[in-house]
C-alpha cells in the first residue's frame, strides 16, 4: 500500500492534514501525482507547480514543501507539505 500525507502549515502549526492511500499497480510517480491532486482537491487548492527544489527534496527525503512560489493563486498559509508514509 502507498500512503501520502498532506499537511498545511502556518506559523509552525499544522492547520489541516489528510492521508491518501493508493493500492493500485501504478508507478510511484503516478501515485504521488494522483495523491497530490486528491489532497489539493480536499483542501480546495490549485495543484502546485513542481519546482527543482521540490523535486530534489522529494527524491532525497520522500517529502516536499510547496511555498507560495509553487502556487498560481495566493495562499493563506506558509506551505503545503507532502510526505510518503508507507510505500510497498
Amino acid at each position: 500500500m502507498f500512503r501520502l500525507w498532506g499537511k498545511i502549515w502556518k506559523d509552525s502549526h499544522m492547520l489541516r492534514d489528510t492521508m491518501v492511500a493508493d493500492g493500485s499497480e501504478d508507478t510511484r510517480t503516478h501515485k504521488v501525482l494522483n495523491a497530490l491532486r486528491q489532497i489539493c482537491s480536499e483542501f480546495d487548492l490549485g495543484n502546485p507547480i513542481w519546482l527543482d527544489v521540490n523535486i530534489r527534496q522529494f527524491q532525497q527525503n520522500a517529502r516536499a514543501r510547496f511555498y507560495q512560489d509553487s502556487f498560481m493563486d495566493s495562499i493563506d498559509f506558509d506551505y503545503l507539505e507532502i510526505q510518503i508514509v508507507e510505500e510497498d
